[in-house]
Parts: C-alpha cells; structure tokens; sequence
C-alpha cells in the first residue's frame, strides 16, 4: 500500500474517532456534514443557500408574512442531495444556526 493511501486511511479513521467523541453531539450539522462526505465547496453552497433564505425569510416575516412552505420547498430542493432536509433543519437549528428560520420549517404543516 502506498504511503498516500495510508495516510488517507489514518486521516479517515481520525475524523470517525472525532465524530463519535462526546463534545459532537453539540454539533449535529458538522457531523452530519462529515458523515455525509461534504467537501469543502458543498458545505460553503449549503451555508450560502440558508444565508440568502433567511434573507428572504426575514423580510417575508417584516411583511407580515406567515406561511413559509414555498421557503421550505425551496430550500429542500436546493439542499445538497447528500442532506435530508428534515434531518438537516433538525440539526441546523441544534447547532444554533439560522434558528428563527428552523424554527419556522419545522412549523410548516406537513402533507400526507
């Protein structure tokens, strides 16, 4: 085995110790990014994606606006295919980004 495959090894096997170390149930979306295999690039999409809804959604919300499942719908279908949309608005909102905006997702009534 070459060197760079055991170094790839070596550095998987870190970054799974560090997923399961205590302190990361604090940070449910930076696990689940690496769990997932987000690269760099996709992560920073995803954090673009939330920074432009919330944009929208606070001025939906200055509006007077109360429905947000056209927001959700969009989010959902611009979340990066690796993500779950309800188990990333879980984990977003846990790690404490963009709460008021997670909060409003996990309000919006669901379909059967």
């Amino acid at each position: 085995m070459c060197e760079m495959d055991l170094n790839i090894k070596k550095i998987a096997f870190q970054v799974q110790l560090l997923t399961n170390a205590e302190q990361m149930k604090d940070y449910p979306f930076t696990r689940m990014v690496i769990e997932r295999g987000l690269t760099e690039e996709e992560w920073q999409e995803v954090m673009m994606l939330l920074a432009t809804i919330d944009t929208t959604f606070k001025e939906e919300v200055e509006e007077g606006l109360l429905d947000f499942k056209d927001l959700l719908i969009h989010f959902a279908g611009m979340l990066n295919m690796k993500l779950h949309p309800d188990e990333a608005i879980s984990a977003i909102k846990k790690e404490g980004y963009y709460t008021d905006l997670m909060i409003a997702f996990e309000n919006v009534p669901k379909e059967d």
